[in-house]
């Protein structure tokens, strides 16, 4: 079984417009996610990125009319300029690593819960209400948003420098052995990966 090793933020616009295209084209291939969420704005200062907020007017400009031609291309709402981003990304994200370890609920729904939550609903994902909705909404449970504490900080860190190490620089971003795929808009390049075509 092919294994796609997963890393995003769950504050990263694209890892939001990302939906749910990655477990539909996992299922149809029959291979497994493993779910890494990694802190952005460390993975990009260590992989020279800039954060959006830094960038030069014309980056920031187009960034934002490129998100609103992908919302539009799928269908998706989006508020371009949320009130709560950037936000704290880490709650989240260890709510998401003991779902993972936990089980019983859709992994996919839970990812997409949170950045949905960020760029179409106007909720702080770094609030524990917030986090206990979304758990509880992909079918997990919303205890997890504080028993998980401990395991999703240490795991948010090795997730961080694995992801440096395997050459990962942005979100979302997948990985199928040696082959690496950046962006939402490289998902149709994956499934034509894991179906031998590419």
């Amino acid at each position: 079984m092919k294994q796609i090793d997963y890393f995003f933020s769950t504050i990263s616009p694209y890892t939001y417009l990302a939906g749910e295209r990655l477990e539909e084209i996992a299922a149809r291939h029959g291979a497994s996610v493993r779910y890494k969420p990694v802190d952005i704005s460390a993975l990009f200062s260590r992989t020279g990125g800039t954060p959006p907020k830094d960038r030069h007017q014309s980056r920031q400009e187009y960034r934002l009319q490129e998100l609103r031609r992908q919302a539009a291309k799928l269908g998706m709402e989006i508020n371009l300029k949320p009130a709560f981003f950037p936000t704290n990304s880490a709650p989240s994200s260890y709510a998401i690593i003991a779902a993972q370890e936990t089980g019983g609920g859709d992994m996919g729904a839970l990812v997409h819960g949170f950045t949905r939550a960020c760029w179409a609903e106007e909720r702080d994902v770094a609030e524990d209400e917030v986090i206990r909705d979304v758990l509880s909404r992909a079918g997990f449970d919303p205890g997890l948003a504080s028993s998980g504490l401990l395991l999703g900080a240490e795991t948010y860190v090795k997730n961080l420098e694995e992801a440096v190490n395997r050459g990962v620089f942005g979100a979302p971003f997948y990985i199928v052995g040696e082959e690496r795929f950046w962006g939402q808009d490289r998902l149709e390049d994956l499934d034509l990966h894991l179906a031998g075509k590419l």
